[in-house]
């Protein structure tokens, strides 16, 4: 039998080869643990894991001491929202999102609301963009963060990073971003951003599942956290628990390759999209979701008019791999906040397809995926 076609790269992507053949023997010979000094078991793990941070910092503009391994972009996303709070209760309890950010911030801003924290959640235009006087204007006097994703993982639009940066910096507000579905894809800097926090994730850019890190800033200004995992003190005592070697050494191989690659796979995957999107456009009452240029060159979100979303999927299932929103919230039977804040309604929200093109996408899957999608969703508008 043959596999559908692999459109689902928001939610995970498949592991380069290039990064399993790096990992390998670190599950193996070098299986030591970084932190045993003792012998040379330990000297080989500790020098891949410091190689590792070097190459991931390299990519965001950092510092080797300024990133802090987790086990993926949600626990960074926690650490570095729960932990800013907790470690900057003198200054205030007040702190601004977006409401079309990752669960894995809001839950965490919801949390907070239960221990007296206010949180501002601020809307989004209906093209996804956060419109920054709205941000300037929410500020307090005891606000502590803001934090607004680098490209959101349904609609794929980028969000305006320098510029809310300097609206940060200006305030001595710490500036935190969910980088999860950006890092190698889109250029970042952490420093032409003004930057104080950044969660990272492997799985979304060719590397293994079960690691991410948290890039904290240290100089200009510092940045302080309350660790929210205790016990042994690794990583600079923000995060305890023993270094995931294979895991490290693969999420820096990914993001390498990445970084490598970034402007040419761009190009190639903005001209896959734009393909597709031409080719089902002929099909009429479709409605692109989101910034129709400033968004991941790999994403492409469409709402359908008259058919039932869960009726295409199981239509689409047979030929392509794809999904109607965050893999995080799948099992949730309310429609996408992320599309109603873009003020789509329930119907619309339901029939969105997110299509997630890949490394591997090819342009003859491509046309095979448009052939498809056409036929189910005719098909499914003459029942």
């Amino acid at each position: 039998m043959h596999r559908p076609i692999y459109l689902d790269c928001h939610s995970t992507t498949p592991l380069d080869p290039a990064v399993l053949e790096a990992m390998l023997p670190y599950f193996t010979e070098s299986f030591g643990n970084p932190a045993s000094n003792s012998h040379s078991y330990g000297w080989e793990a500790e020098a891949a894991v410091k190689l590792a941070r070097e190459q991931i910092a390299t990519a965001i503009n950092a510092r080797p001491e300024e990133i802090v391994f987790t086990s993926g972009a949600t626990e960074a996303n926690n650490l570095a929202i729960k932990g800013s709070a907790e470690a900057n209760l003198a200054k205030g309890r007040h702190m601004i999102t977006v409401v079309t950010e990752h669960n894995a911030v809001l839950d965490p801003c919801r949390y907070l609301k239960t221990l007296g924290f206010e949180i501002t959640v601020l809307p989004v235009e209906q093209d996804g963009l956060l419109d920054l006087e709205k941000l300037a204007a929410a500020f307090r006097d005891d606000t502590v963060l803001v934090s607004v994703m680098a490209a959101n993982n349904e609609i794929g639009v980028i969000q305006p990073l320098a510029e809310i940066g300097v609206l940060c910096r200006e305030r001595q507000v710490l500036f935190h971003t969910d980088a999860a579905q950006a890092i190698a894809k889109i250029p970042l800097d952490v420093q032409a951003m003004n930057i104080s926090l950044m969660s990272l994730t492997a799985h979304k850019v060719y590397g293994p599942k079960g690691i991410g890190a948290l890039y904290v800033r240290r100089k200009a200004p510092r940045v302080q956290l309350a660790p929210q995992l205790h016990g042994g003190g690794h990583e600079r005592g923000m995060r305890s628990g023993t270094l995931y070697t294979p895991q490290i050494v693969g999420f820096a191989k990914a993001v390498s390759l990445g970084v490598e690659q970034m402007s040419v796979e761009a190009e190639r995957l903005a001209s896959l999209r734009d393909r597709l999107h031409k080719a089902l456009l002929p099909l009429g009452g479709i409605q692109l979701n989101g910034h129709p240029t400033q968004r991941l060159p790999g994403n492409l979100n469409l709402s359908f008019e008259g058919i039932d979303g869960q009726a295409l999927l199981l239509a689409l299932q047979p030929v392509v791999a794809v999904s109607s929103g965050s893999a995080c919230t799948s099992a949730k039977i309310e429609p996408s906040h992320v599309l109603t804040a873009l003020g789509r309604d329930d119907h619309l929200a339901y029939a969105s397809i997110r299509f997630g093109l890949g490394r591997f996408t090819t342009e003859a899957e491509i046309d095979q995926v448009a052939d498809h999608v056409k036929a189910s969703v005719m098909a499914l508008r003459a029942a």
